[in-house]
């Protein structure tokens, strides 16, 4: 489902998108200095599942992987993704635990 569809870092609105068949995925996220706080996971109903759910957010840490910046999960569904995801947790800060 996401193979073909863009990840867009909307900077303004401070969201990672996916815009699949017609329906807008978000991960909304606040920038601090070298850290990106993940507040929120919005998936549409439409297009809502475990599968899409897993793709999305790994897409979303790749992209962040690349501009090597620590991320804190405070969104309880992308924290399980991080505890199910070991080698994203070396993306953590020191001293956070998830």
């Amino acid at each position: 489902m996401t193979e073909t569809a863009e990840l867009i870092d909307n900077e303004f609105l401070r969201q990672f998108e996916l815009k699949v068949e017609n329906e807008m995925a978000i991960v909304e996220y606040s920038l601090q200095e070298r850290k990106i706080f993940l507040t929120k996971l919005i998936i549409p109903e439409a297009i809502r599942t475990r599968e899409f759910e897993l793709e999305f957010v790994d897409m979303v840490f790749n992209n962040i992987k690349e501009r090597n910046i620590c991320v804190v999960p405070t969104s309880p569904e992308i924290a399980k993704f991080v505890r199910g995801n070991r080698k994203y947790k070396r993306m953590l800060p020191v001293g956070i635990r998830i």
